[in-house]
């Protein structure tokens, strides 16, 4: 009979160190999700930068064409209000969804910008502009690493919270998925 509680406390014993690792595992798989949404955000800062100095240099020449710098001026509000929402909680699913529609429109924008840019051959040979399309140009495949970086963690994260007996603790501990980009 004397077996019996050490038994008992033994497994319970067991279970804690058990619930732990997989609290840790799973807090350590989203803190990935974090660092590579930071990866993340400071090329969209950068191409933040970069599309506002562009937009400030062809402004007065493509006055005319008012509407589509102000489609990539909207755009760029609407990156910068999903990047401050995810940057508060980069392991949530919805903010990733609401940036990847974001990035959509930043996308169709940036395209119409280009085209008309290079339309007016001498809006090339301004130094600004030259300068700020080759930043464009270096920060596109960094951020389609980052960006890959960031939907491998959260996938990673994802797949975890999937495994059994882990999927036993999510409630328990009030863990979410995560977004993808």
């Amino acid at each position: 009979m004397t077996h019996l509680p050490w038994g008992w406390l033994a497994a319970a014993a067991v279970l804690g160190f058990w619930m732990l690792g997989a609290y840790n595992r799973i807090t350590a798989l989203r803190g990935a999700i974090g660092t590579a949404w930071q990866q993340l955000d400071a090329l969209i800062q950068a191409r933040q930068q970069a599309l506002g100095a562009l937009l400030d240099a062809v402004e007065p020449t493509l006055a005319t064409e008012r509407p589509a710098l102000d489609a990539m001026v909207a755009a760029q509000v609407q990156v910068a209000t999903a990047a401050e929402v995810l940057r508060r909680r980069p392991a949530a699913e919805e903010p990733p969804a609401v940036l990847a529609k974001a990035e959509a429109a930043i996308g169709a924008a940036q395209s119409r910008l280009l085209a008309l840019v290079d339309q007016h051959a001498h809006l090339k040979a301004n130094e600004t502009v030259a300068t700020q399309l080759r930043t464009l140009a270096d920060l596109a495949p960094r951020d389609r690493f980052a960006r890959q970086t960031f939907n491998e963690a959260a996938s990673a994260y994802n797949l975890a919270l999937d495994q059994f007996p882990t999927r036993l603790l999510v409630r328990v501990f009030g863990f979410q998925r995560g977004g993808t980009l």
